[in-house]
């Protein structure tokens, strides 16, 4: 943790969320040894291309129910548990990063995340104030999966990359929607599409 963007992303953090912070860099290091959670090439950057990645979206947010689809090693899913009490479910379908997870909410002592080991289209629908997903797929199937479970009111805070622009125009022949983009603390190339109102073109 020695970059100016994790310093500046953390320091207003209790020490008892710093602390948990901490002990989940721990487990994905331990678990990344066992099965592929993040790119080897990140682990020693694991504070700036993951916490803090994680943590720039509850700038983001709106209170209420979280969705964080294809969780994987728990970002931003399980940063944004730490740091915000608000419930999350947690959608994983691969059966070691689901039980990884399931693992780490013990060992994090963290009462407001729900596991959700299935893809999502088998995920019994419920109304979510926050959808986000990294690194999960395309924008056109992220909206496809998870409209279901959106309303007028949800928020879509998707970190989408390089080509954010470009998939944000690729969708606006298919969605209606008020989108923009948020530049990323952590990669200046990157951005973050913000979406609300998101629904189907022939269906407003």
């Amino acid at each position: 943790m020695s970059s100016a963007a994790a310093e500046l992303a953390l320091e207003n953090v209790p020490r008892e969320t710093l602390d948990k912070l901490n002990t989940l860099v721990a487990l994905v290091r331990s678990e990344t040894e066992r099965q592929n959670l993040i790119s080897s090439s990140t682990i020693d950057d694991i504070w700036d291309r993951h916490i803090v990645d994680s943590i720039q979206l509850l700038k983001f947010a709106k209170s209420g129910t979280w969705m964080d689809l294809g969780t994987g090693a728990g970002f931003p899913g399980l940063v944004i548990a730490i740091l915000n009490p608000d419930p999350i479910v947690l959608v994983e379908e691969r059966r070691l990063r689901h039980e990884f997870l399931s693992r780490a909410v013990v060992e994090l002592g963290l009462q407001n995340v729900t596991v959700v080991g299935s893809r999502v289209e088998q995920v019994p629908a419920f109304s979510a104030e926050v959808i986000t997903a990294r690194a999960f797929a395309p924008l056109e199937k992220i909206f496809s999966l998870a409209h279901r479970f959106s309303t007028s009111k949800t928020r879509w805070v998707l970190p989408k990359g390089r080509k954010a622009n470009e998939e944000l125009e690729s969708v606006r022949t298919t969605w209606h929607g008020d989108f923009r983009l948020e530049p990323s603390v952590t990669d200046p190339t990157s951005s973050i599409i913000i979406a609300e109102n998101v629904t189907p073109r022939g269906k407003r």
